[in-house]
């Protein structure tokens, strides 16, 4: 099966990719390079030993996206492509919309075109609103609180209405939770632009001396230790999730996951972990709470587990491991000669 991923140069999409050519597929990446690096593509051929074909491009020009259509045998896509950023999000709500919006009618409208009736999104925990019941279900509230959690919720409508009206189409939405760690490797990973908004970018450049101190926002939730509690996926697990996602996609269906371990860890589990693991030290200041934050935030993946038949295998030690080896062989990110050979 030859797979269209848009956004694949980017944290999660890159290693979906490497996922999927380790699983067989073949693969068309799509990515403008906006909030990612080039140097993915050879990142991915040096870790799967294949030739990646791409495209850099916008999803926002339906004209490149038809031509990508028009020269490979599509029977799949995975779609990642979009803005991000939740703080962003809130300062520049109308260049989320449009982008995250309009990119994926595009989008819709060229798979018609070609006949592409196999879907994948990237969705997320953002969608479910606040005051529902742990562990999440997704049958949950869905209220997002910020521009781009409300992106994400509204694609998920407008797949639901587009597969009502065509009935044919094979659509599976995955409700990310929280994302980290790396490739085993340490040749892909997360790149945030600027300072991280992330935890564990941030706890891995404060322990490579990059910042000085971790800011924990919140020491007096109702839990365990008084810091937030999320749950925290490793990165690898996630994108296995997509093969399962798209196999799922071989009948017809409109079809919901959540994406996580199914138990949550604190600001805290997480520090306290990674320099038990590393060997590195952490400093952190306890800052007040955020407005926003909720206390607790975790997956319920049963169902995943029950019609996927995936669910996440990687420990929280796995994470922190991953990221603190990445961290050390690209200090600089994604910087071809900046690239620290490690064998550790």
């Amino acid at each position: 099966m030859t797979v269209l991923i848009t956004g694949g140069a980017g944290y999660i999409g890159s290693h979906t990719c490497v996922e999927l050519i380790k699983a067989g597929y073949d693969i068309v990446l799509i990515d403008s390079f906006a909030n990612s690096s080039p140097d993915v593509i050879e990142r991915i051929s040096m870790i799967t030993g294949k030739t990646v074909t791409f495209y850099k491009g916008d999803l926002l020009d339906s004209a490149f996206l038809d031509k990508v259509f028009s020269r490979h045998s599509i029977e799949a896509v995975v779609h990642f492509a979009g803005l991000k950023a939740v703080g962003e999000s809130v300062e520049k709500p109308t260049s989320y919309y449009y982008t995250n919006l309009v990119s994926t009618l595009h989008l819709l409208q060229v798979m018609g075109k070609y006949d592409v009736q196999r879907l994948v999104f990237s969705s997320s925990a953002t969608v479910y609103g606040d005051g529902n019941k742990m562990p999440l279900k997704e049958n949950a509230r869905l209220q997002a609180a910020n521009p781009y959690g409300r992106t994400k919720l509204m694609i998920e409508e407008m797949l639901d209405d587009h597969y009502r009206a065509h009935p044919n189409w094979r659509f599976v939405i995955l409700r990310y939770f929280n994302p980290i760690g790396a490739h085993p490797s340490g040749l892909i990973g997360e790149e945030p632009a600027g300072r991280p908004n992330n935890l564990m970018p941030y706890v891995t450049q404060v322990a490579a001396g990059r910042l000085p101190e971790l800011n924990v926002f919140g020491a007096d939730y109702p839990t365990h230790d008084g810091t937030g509690v999320r749950d925290y996926i490793h990165v690898v697990d996630l994108a296995r999730g997509h093969i399962q996602a798209l196999k799922k996609t071989a009948s017809t269906g409109f079809h919901t996951y959540n994406l996580g371990t199914g138990r949550g860890y604190s600001v805290l589990d997480v520090v306290r972990t990674f320099e038990k693991v590393n060997g590195q030290p952490v400093p952190y200041q306890m800052q007040s709470r955020r407005a926003g934050d909720t206390a607790v935030c975790y997956a319920d993946a049963a169902k995943a587990k029950a019609e996927l038949g995936w669910e996440a295998v990687k420990t929280l030690e796995d994470m922190c491991r991953d990221a603190w080896h990445w961290q050390v062989c690209n200090p600089n990110g994604y910087r071809k000669k900046q690239y620290v050979q490690s064998n550790g």
